[in-house]
C-alpha cells in the first residue's frame, strides 16, 4: 500500500523547465550611499518540480556561474570575480535550493531555501509573484512566470568583506524573472 502511494506521488510530480529566453537573474547594490548599480549572471540553470496546480509543494533549484557576472563595466566585473568579492576561481557557482514555497495571498508567495555564495550556505526568504500558469499559444504547453525579489547581506556570505559599507552597501537586492514550461 505504501509503495502504491509513493509511486502515485512520484508520477504526479511534474518537472518545469526554465525557458532561458525569458529569464534573468540579477542583483542590485547601492554605491557611495547615493546610487544603485545593477548586475546579472549571464549563465544559470533552474528547475522546478511540483505536483500541485498552485505550486505550494514546489521544489526550486538554481545554479549560477559566478564567472558570468555582468555589470556593464569590464573593470568592475573583473573585480567582482576576484578574491575581493566572489573569488570565482575557488567558488565558481552560486546555488539555491528551496525548502518551502508557501502561498500568502492571491498570486503572492514566500520562497524559503538555502543559498550558497562564496562557499557559505545561509537560509534566505524571498517574495514571489506567480503569473499563470497559462497555455502557451504556440506550443500549447503550460507556462508559468515567477517574479522573485529579496534581500541578503553580502557579508553574511563572506563577499567583499574588506569593501567599506559607504562604498558598497552590505544589503544586496536579488531578483529573478523566469518563465518555466511544464515538461
Amino acid at each position: 500500500m505504501l509503495a502504491a502511494v509513493l509511486v502515485a506521488g512520484a508520477v504526479s510530480a511534474q518537472t518545469w523547465a526554465l525557458d532561458k529566453n525569458h529569464a534573468k537573474l540579477g542583483f542590485e547594490v547601492t554605491h557611495l550611499l547615493i546610487s544603485d548599480v545593477e548586475g546579472s549572471f549571464n549563465s544559470f540553470e533552474a528547475t522546478l518540480n511540483s505536483s500541485k496546480d498552485d505550486f505550494s509543494d514546489a521544489v526550486i533549484e538554481l545554479t549560477a556561474d559566478v564567472n558570468t557576472v555582468f555589470t556593464n563595466n569590464e573593470y568592475r566585473d573583473k573585480d567582482l570575480k576576484s578574491e575581493n568579492f566572489f573569488d570565482a576561481t575557488k567558488f565558481g557557482t552560486l546555488t539555491f535550493k528551496s525548502t518551502s514555497f508557501k502561498k500568502i495571498e492571491g498570486r503572492n508567495y514566500k520562497l524559503s531555501g538555502n543559498m550558497t555564495i562564496h562557499g557559505v550556505t545561509k537560509p534566505v526568504e524571498l517574495d514571489v509573484v506567480l503569473n499563470g500558469p497559462i497555455e502557451h499559444p504556440r506550443n500549447k504547453k503550460l507556462v508559468a512566470g515567477f517574479k522573485v525579489k529579496g534581500k541578503i547581506n553580502r557579508k553574511d556570505f563572506g563577499v567583499g568583506e574588506k569593501a567599506p559599507n559607504a562604498a558598497i552597501s552590505e544589503e544586496v537586492i536579488i531578483y529573478a524573472n523566469a518563465e518555466f514550461i511544464k515538461g
